[in-house]
């Protein structure tokens, strides 16, 4: 506990993924008061295409309880 899943377009490097982890890891612990030992970070790329229906509309619209920093945009204003 606690784990964090980051959901993001694909194009990102192993690299990339891997530094973004281990800062992660370091702010949950230290925010959360718990190690880094009990952090874990997975990885979901979606597509843009897929991005409405997959990410914004269950997980930030479907959500509006657990939305603690909401995205500065909507793609359903258009």
């Amino acid at each position: 506990m606690p784990h964090v899943i980051v959901k993001l377009y694909p194009g990102r490097s192993d690299q990339q993924k891997t530094h973004l982890a281990d800062e992660i890891v370091k702010d949950v612990a230290a925010i959360a008061g718990c190690e880094e030992k009990s952090v874990s970070v997975a990885f979901e790329e979606i597509k843009p295409e897929d991005w409405l229906e997959k990410v914004y509309k269950p997980d930030i619209l479907g959500n509006p309880q657990g939305m603690y920093k909401k995205p500065g945009y909507n793609p359903l204003d258009k």
